[in-house]
């Protein structure tokens, strides 16, 4: 019986070279801790990281055969959004938590229908495409955005 690579050591992105296999991840399954994997190719392995990690495309996981493997941010349904006052738009979006993508001209977003007819009660062009997703991190320098739930403490009663 063969055992699969593990994976528990990231190199992020432009901290490593040379040949890696490719497996592609929309933006949820970017954030992991433990889960089997396959290659692009068919090779499988599991990736076993000590925290919750976000990886982001262009990041390589290092197997235990000491191989590489590029991790590549997946097509995936989102909403293209345009609109004559861009940074108000982008305000919205950030308000609600709401991962999204900026570039100069457009947003893009995970496609949502409540948040894409809310853009559009805005003025904003809400276009459905398919498109890698790799949106900006959170604050703080965490690579999510997290609401605001509260979690209640021991010391709460």
């Amino acid at each position: 019986m063969s055992s699969l690579p593990i994976a528990q050591i990231v190199r992020k992105a432009g901290d490593w070279s040379g040949p890696a296999e490719v497996c592609a991840l929309d933006y949820a399954a970017r954030f992991l801790r433990r889960k089997r994997l396959e290659t692009a190719g068919g090779k499988p392995f599991l990736v076993d990281l000590a925290h919750t990690t976000s990886l982001d495309h262009g990041d390589a996981l290092e197997l235990s055969d000491g191989s590489l493997v590029e991790v590549k941010a997946a097509e995936e349904n989102l909403y293209k959004v345009t609109g004559h006052d861009l940074v108000r738009l982008a305000w919205h979006v950030g308000n609600r938590h709401t991962p999204c993508q900026i570039n100069a001209d457009h947003l893009l977003i995970q496609a949502d229908s409540v948040i894409g007819h809310m853009l559009e009660h805005l003025g904003a062009t809400v276009t459905p495409i398919t498109a890698p997703f790799t949106p900006e991190g959170g604050a703080y320098g965490h690579g999510r955005t997290h609401s605001h739930e509260h979690v209640a403490t021991a010391h709460e009663h």
